[in-house]
């Protein structure tokens, strides 16, 4: 049985992951503040949930929530209010850590899940739901398939082509309910409702900081190479991608107790 590791996760180990991620252009087109320009609390949560650690989930947000409330004491008035960023930061280690499961199966989301929720401040729990109930299988498929096809490029045919031909089901299920109901990022608010999938909590680029995190907990050799491909095509510099491996691998290696 894996022992519990939460007073290991110092707020030193977390600083240092957070160091990881260069400081210059990260994440440039990310709309919200400065502060979510730095993905070290996404990567860092879902590697502790995809690798069995649940518990290094809350202290994951604990830290940047604390993070974010200093960074705020000087936030310029233009600006989203306080609440409003500390509900994003919520949401966004909620979505990716949910995203996670297609890769790390949907026991070890829960669990980081749950442990992330038990530490939830009450007036920054989830009480909506964020996806589209009303839209068809046939449309989460075709946003799936095009979100696909944003992140494998010119390989896509190719990779759907093998899992159809593996199982067409798999293709199938991979289109729809992983890369159009789970993975796909809402499109904005003026598009056609029947491509509209989520709300817009995690970028694309973020999306596949989640999925390489997770898959890098999981070691799965052939999917890292694609989704790191992938995470290219829509903006990763190679610097943040390096970050993200980083994070992971010392994340696992924590909960091993070979430290860091």
């Amino acid at each position: 049985m894996a022992i519990p590791l939460r007073r290991s996760i110092s707020s030193t180990f977390l600083n240092s992951l957070k160091a990881l991620f260069p400081e210059k252009g990260l994440n440039a087109s990310n709309p919200s503040s400065s502060y979510f320009r730095n993905p070290w609390f996404i990567a860092a949560a879902v590697a502790f949930s995809a690798s069995n650690r649940p518990e290094g989930v809350p202290r994951v947000f604990e830290h940047a929530l604390a993070d974010l409330r200093s960074a705020n004491t000087n936030r310029i008035l233009s600006q989203p209010s306080g609440v409003q960023e500390e509900m994003l930061l919520a949401q966004k280690m909620r979505e990716a850590v949910f995203k996670s499961a297609h890769i790390c199966g949907y026991p070890r989301a829960i669990n980081g899940l749950k442990a992330l929720h038990e530490a939830m401040p009450e007036k920054l729990r989830e009480k909506q739901l964020l996806r589209n109930p009303n839209l068809s299988l046939e449309g989460y498929e075709v946003a799936g398939n095009r979100f696909f096809k944003t992140l494998y490029g010119e390989t896509a045919e190719e990779v759907m082509g093998m899992l159809d031909a593996i199982y067409p089901d798999l293709g199938w299920s991979v289109r729809t309910t992983c890369y159009g109901l789970v993975y796909g990022t809402a499109l904005p608010s003026s598009s056609s409702s029947s491509a509209q999938t989520q709300t817009y909590i995690l970028t694309p680029l973020e999306t596949s900081y989640t999925l390489v995190a997770a898959l890098i907990a999981v070691d799965t050799p052939r999917q890292i190479a694609w989704h790191l491909d992938g995470a290219r095509r829509v903006g990763a510099s190679v610097e943040e991608l390096n970050s993200v491996r980083e994070v992971s691998e010392r994340i696992i290696k924590l909960g091993k107790g070979d430290g860091v």
